[in-house]
């Protein structure tokens, strides 16, 4: 990902971006049922590391696991390049924990730019409390051993009903996490900016008492011109 992509998606949200993927025919790309484990108050960015869950099986599943250093799911802490978000595909299951706060520390001292799983977390007002944003479903205590067993690392995988393939970009603000197919991030993330700077305008103009109604979306060709007004009045 280019740098000035990068800070280009520092400051648009998930919204205008599921926007402009809907432009481009894309409407499923907002990953279902997640949120912030705590609010960080700034985007979390950078290209998708999976980890895949399946179903557990009591005869592969024991705690002698937790001894096991080739275990999918610590290997994909210590191989998650630095700069990029791990996302996990643990069945749409919070009942068991994709991962806890030791783990999304150990990701967080490597330099991971977050972590979002459609299951749950457990230690999860610790990991709230961690300079790394995280993304779940809710709360869970049980070890994932109970429910789930990792077992593929950097795969294509299916997050929160959501294709997500190794290198996509990934988006999360307050609100949600969407998927950005690496080969748009370049398109969409200039498309939102200019989005993003036009809202922030109506914002302004509702505000000080217009109607909605030829300001947004812009179909009377005056919004134009005092939008131009106020990009240059701003440097936007």
């Amino acid at each position: 990902m280019k740098p000035e992509t990068k800070e280009k998606l520092m400051g648009v949200s998930v919204a205008t971006l599921a926007t402009a993927l809907f432009k481009r025919g894309l409407r499923n790309q907002v990953i279902q049922d997640v949120r912030p484990v705590a609010r960080k108050g700034r985007n979390m960015i950078g290209p998708a590391f999976t980890l895949r869950y399946m179903p557990a099986r009591e005869d592969r599943n024991t705690l002698a696991e937790f001894r096991n250093p080739q275990h999918p799911q610590r290997q994909a802490i210590e191989q998650c390049p630095a700069g990029h978000v791990l996302v996990m595909d643990s069945r749409k299951d919070p009942r068991a924990a994709s991962a806890g706060d030791i783990l999304i520390t150990r990701l967080m001292v490597r330099g991971g730019a977050g972590v979002v799983t459609d299951g749950g977390f457990r230690d999860s007002i610790v990991i709230g409390e961690l300079d790394i944003p995280a993304y779940h479903n809710r709360p869970s205590s049980p070890t994932n051993l109970t429910l789930h067993e990792a077992i593929d690392i950097n795969v294509p995988i299916g997050c929160g009903d959501v294709a997500v393939f190794p290198g996509d970009i990934v988006v999360g603000d307050d609100d949600s996490v969407i998927i950005i197919p690496a080969h748009l991030a370049d398109e969409v993330a200039d498309e939102a900016q200019e989005m993003t700077a036009y809202e922030d305008f109506v914002v302004e103009q509702v505000k000080a008492g217009e109607t909605i109604i030829g300001l947004y979306p812009r179909t009377r060709d005056e919004h134009l011109k005092t939008f131009e007004a106020w990009r240059k009045k701003n440097k936007r």
